[in-house]
């Protein structure tokens, strides 16, 4: 088996059955729970500071109910061209990783390994017997102290 290759056994296409699609849980790893923005994570009066009750109801009503007209027009106009730009562009990236990248690293690892072996060679064969003379004559060497 391939360094690097991971089994799938079935491709991501297969997988998505839109009889299948979750609808109740359509963000199920999580990724925007930053985006969950209520009114009062927005708007809050203070004691001393406080609206009319019909007011503040009116209020909450008008923010709630416009955040989720605004999201669903602009989901039904923006929505389906927006997935298949994003679709594009992991399939770019994809196709950019296997036929470009991934080989490209593969030459250079294969060029990393040979330039490996050279540089060890050398510093077995030139390096080392310098460093090991130099050593040796420092081992020589004794320090006396005299007071």
């Amino acid at each position: 088996m391939a360094e690097g290759y991971i089994p799938v056994s079935q491709s991501e296409d297969s997988r998505i059955n839109l009889a299948e699609t979750d609808l109740v849980n359509r963000d199920p790893k999580s990724l925007n729970t930053h985006l969950q923005i209520l009114y009062d994570d927005v708007i809050g009066e203070p004691e001393g500071a406080h609206s009319a009750d019909c007011v503040w109801t009116w209020a909450f009503k008008c923010f709630t109910g416009g955040k989720r007209l605004c999201y669903m027009i602009l989901t039904y106009v923006c929505a389906i061209p927006m997935a298949l730009w994003w679709g594009c562009v992991f399939a770019c990236i994809s196709f950019t990783h296997i036929w470009h990248i991934t080989p490209c690293y593969k030459i250079v690892k294969i060029n990393m390994e040979c330039a490996q072996r050279f540089y060890s060679e050398f510093i077995n064969c030139c390096l080392a017997p310098v460093i090991q003379a130099q050593a040796l004559i420092l081992s020589k060497i004794h320090i006396t102290l005299q007071s």
